[in-house]
């Protein structure tokens, strides 16, 4: 799996320190990742021009009960072995 995340519109808030590295998405678009500065774990990222959402890893809110997804997105990269829930919304690659 590459990633199982959860996207919240804005008003959010962010505090507390971070480390940042930017990359840019296969269609171009620029993502901010901030990563905890101490152990290295990605906790959120924005696109960037993007500024009203946020996206979070699922595993840093430490939930089992955590929602399932509604939503694939690459699953021309997902292995074989990672089973989703049964009618999911799956895209090849990135639809915008």
């Amino acid at each position: 799996m590459f990633a199982a995340l959860a996207s919240f519109a804005a008003p959010y808030k962010v505090f507390g320190k971070a480390s940042e590295y930017v990359r840019a998405g296969d269609q171009g678009a620029r993502f901010r990742f901030r990563f905890c500065p101490v152990c290295g774990t990605t906790v959120f990222h924005t696109e960037e021009g993007h500024d009203g959402s946020v996206s979070v890893g699922v595993g840093a809110f430490a939930d089992p009960s955590f929602p399932a997804p509604q939503v694939s997105v690459y699953e021309c990269r997902r292995h074989s072995w990672v089973q989703l829930p049964a009618g999911i919304t799956a895209f090849d690659k990135d639809p915008d």
